[in-house]
């Protein structure tokens, strides 16, 4: 559900009222949950990656996967791994790596699970890597900024520059 914060008062007793102003229908939610203890999240809404993102993206990792002998997935990985801020890193109990490694690969194609030693005995830190559909625009762009940087190197034919500046403002939005 998305919504505009409209106003913030206070109450007598301190307490602090939020008004959002929805434009769906939430007049059930509302009888259900009223006068009872809720837990909400409030974030900025970030515009999500358009599907012509992630279809560019695909182009760009056939044709790189075709210059290099590889397969689509292994381009995609590689190029998932080199994208900061869509990874955290895990402590876990040597024993409970293998299944959480297991269970983090099985929501997806680009999601993970990397083993590293840890300085714990017993341990073992794993690097857990989102897959590109949970990606916000930015990270959606730096990847694709990654794969034309990559089809340049290779000498493919990228998207001229005036599209992907056109691209590159659309994923900045």
């Amino acid at each position: 559900m998305t919504g505009i914060l409209k106003d913030l008062t206070f109450g007598a007793r301190g307490e602090q009222h939020i008004t959002v102003t929805v434009r769906e229908d939430v007049r059930d939610l509302y009888d259900t949950l009223r006068d009872t203890e809720v837990e909400m999240t409030i974030k900025k809404r970030r515009k999500s990656r358009s599907l012509d993102s992630n279809g560019y993206a695909w182009v760009l990792i056939d044709k790189i996967a075709a210059a290099l002998n590889l397969t689509k997935t292994e381009v995609y990985r590689d190029a998932i791994r080199d994208i900061g801020g869509v990874s955290e890193t895990v402590c876990v109990k040597a024993e409970a790596a293998p299944k959480l490694i297991e269970g983090w690969s099985r929501m997806g194609l680009g999601w993970q699970a990397e083993p590293v030693a840890s300085k714990l005995a017993g341990c073992v830190n794993v690097v857990l890597y989102y897959g590109s559909s949970v990606y916000d625009t930015r990270q959606m762009s730096a990847l694709i900024d990654r794969l034309v940087d990559e089809a340049k190197n290779r000498g493919i034919e990228v998207a001229t520059p005036e599209e992907l500046a056109r691209y590159a403002e659309e994923w900045a939005k």
